[in-house]
C-alpha cells in the first residue's frame, strides 16, 4: 500500500468523538439508543442548562447551552442526565488505547479528540482503510461512534473531520481547498473564533477565500502573527506535526494587562484582578486543563516589577479562586505603591480529566456541582462572545476599570 502514501509528505487523521458526553451514557445505558438525550449540568428544569446532546436531540433543535426548560418545551421525551467526568475519562482513556494500536504518534487534543500520524503505517492498509478500521474498533468494542478527517496536515484533518457527523469519514487534500473550503464563511474555519470572524468582517473578510487572499499587512495590523498563520491555513498550509507530548508541554497560561492609570485604589485594583481571573480560568477550562499553581504579577510606576506565587492544595481552573489566591498574594506582597500592570499566570498546568485531586471529605459536593457550572459559562461566553456571563465574586464595588477590552462589573449576573 506505499504507493498510496505521499513520497514527502504526511498523512494523518484527526479523530472525533461524536457527542461524546451523550455517546457514553448511551453505552452504558443501551436503551438509549436512538433517543434524544441530553447532558445537563442542574436537572432541575427553571435552572438547568444543557451542555452536550445527541443527535436525536439536535435533529428536534436541542443545542447546547439551551435551557433545560426550553429544551423540554422543543422535545418533551427528553432524557436529562446529569454529567458523569469519570466516566467520560475512563471511555477517553479507552478510545487512546485504540488509537495507538495503530501507531504511538498519537496527540490528545482534548478528551474526545486527537491527531494521529499514519505516514508510516502503509503495511496495515490504505489510510482510508485504516480509518475505516478504528471507527469500527471504536464503534463495536466501546459502542461510541466517530468521525475521522484524512488529510496532509492538521488543519485540513482537522476540517475534514467536521465535515461528516457522526459517523463520517472524509479525505481532504490540498487541491481540494479551493473547491471544498474557500467557498465557506470564515467563521466556519478552525482556529476562528466569532470575535475574530467578527474583526476580519471589518476588514471586507467574509469567506475562508477572502482570508486566503487576504492582504498581509491589513491582517498583521488586526491579528498580529496569527493573522499571518490563519492566512496559511486558509491555503492549506500547515507544517506543525503529530506531538504525542504535546499535551505535556503547557507550562503556563496568563493575562495581564497595562492600568489605564497608576493607582494605588485596592477597589480598582481588586476588579483588574478579577477580570485577570475570569480570564485565565476561561483559557485553562476551555483547554480542559487545571493549575497547581497561581502567579501573580505586579508592576510599578517606577517599572519595577515582581513576581510572587502561591502553590494550591488542589488542581482547579476556577474563576474565583483564582482571583482569591491573587488577592492573597496581592494583599502580603504589595508594597502599597502606585501600579502600572498586574497579571495572573496559571502555572504547573495539568490535563483536566488526568489530574488526581485530593478532595476534602466536606467539600467534594461542592466541587462537583461547581464543574458543570464553570464549563457551561465557558460555553456560553464562547458562543455569544465574552463576559455575556461571569461569576459573582464579592468585594466592593466601584466604578469600572483598567478595561482595555470589554466591560467588567463587580455586581453579581446571576442567569440560574
Amino acid at each position: 500500500m506505499k504507493h498510496l502514501y505521499p513520497k514527502n509528505g504526511q498523512v494523518i487523521l484527526h479523530v472525533d468523538m461524536n457527542s461524546f458526553y451523550a455517546s457514553v451514557e448511551v453505552s452504558y445505558e443501551p436503551s438509549l439508543k436512538g433517543k434524544p438525550i441530553a447532558i445537563a449540568g442542574n436537572v432541575e428544569e427553571r435552572r438547568g442548562i444543557i451542555i452536550t446532546c445527541s443527535y436525536e436531540a439536535r435533529a428536534l433543535g436541542v443545542k447546547t447551552t439551551m435551557p433545560v426548560w426550553e429544551a423540554k418545551k422543543l422535545c418533551p421525551t427528553l432524557a436529562i442526565i446529569k454529567p458523569n467526568f469519570e466516566r467520560y475519562r475512563k471511555a477517553s482513556l479507552q478510545m487512546f488505547d485504540v488509537l495507538r494500536t495503530i501507531t504511538p504518534l498519537v496527540e490528545p487534543v482534548s478528551i474526545d479528540e486527537g491527531y494521529v500520524d499514519i505516514t508510516n503505517c502503509y503495511e496495515l492498509g490504505s489510510p482510508l482503510h485504516i480509518a475505516t478500521e478504528i471507527q469500527k474498533k471504536l464503534l463495536h468494542n466501546l459502542q461510541l461512534p466517530s468521525s475521522i478527517g484524512i488529510a496532509p496536515n492538521k488543519f485540513l484533518a482537522k476540517m475534514a473531520s467536521n465535515m461528516k457527523k457522526p459517523l463520517g469519514i472524509t479525505i481532504l487534500r490540498k487541491r481540494d481547498v479551493v473547491t471544498k473550503l474557500w467557498p465557506l464563511q470564515v467563521d466556519a474555519m478552525h482556529g476562528v473564533g466569532k470575535r475574530t470572524a467578527e474583526k476580519l468582517n471589518t476588514i471586507n473578510i467574509q469567506t475562508i477565500e477572502d482570508l486566503a487572499k487576504g492582504n498581509d499587512v491589513q491582517l498583521r495590523n488586526l491579528l498580529g502573527i496569527n493573522g499571518i498563520k490563519l492566512k496559511e491555513r486558509a491555503n492549506g498550509q500547515d507544517g506543525r506535526k503529530v506531538d504525542p507530548e504535546a499535551i505535556y508541554d503547557r507550562k503556563s497560561i496568563g493575562n495581564s494587562t497595562t492600568l489605564p492609570h497608576d493607582t494605588i485604589d485596592d477597589r480598582k485594583i481588586e476588579k483588574v484582578l478579577q477580570k485577570l481571573a475570569q480570564s485565565v480560568g476561561q483559557r485553562l477550562r476551555r483547554k480542559h486543563l487545571v493549575c497547581q499553581t497561581v502567579q501573580l504579577t505586579i508592576r510599578y510606576a517606577n517599572r519595577k516589577t515582581i513576581t510572587r506565587s502561591q502553590k494550591l492544595s488542589n488542581p482547579m481552573s476556577d474563576d474565583e479562586m483564582l482571583f482569591s489566591t491573587g488577592l492573597q498574594l496581592l494583599k502580603s506582597h504589595w508594597d502599597e505603591q502606585p501600579i502600572r500592570l498586574l497579571g495572573i499566570t496559571a502555572q504547573n498546568l495539568l490535563e483536566k480529566e488526568t489530574a488526581s485531586k485530593q478532595l476534602d471529605i466536606f467539600s467534594f459536593e461542592d466541587d462537583a456541582r461547581e464543574e458543570p457550572l464553570a464549563n457551561t459559562i465557558t460555553q456560553i461566553n464562547e458562543k455569544f462572545g465574552k463576559d455575556t456571563i461571569k461569576r459573582g465574586v464579592k468585594v466592593n464595588k466601584s466604578n469600572d476599570y483598567g478595561d482595555n477590552e470589554s466591560g467588567t462589573s463587580f455586581e453579581k449576573d446571576f442567569f440560574l
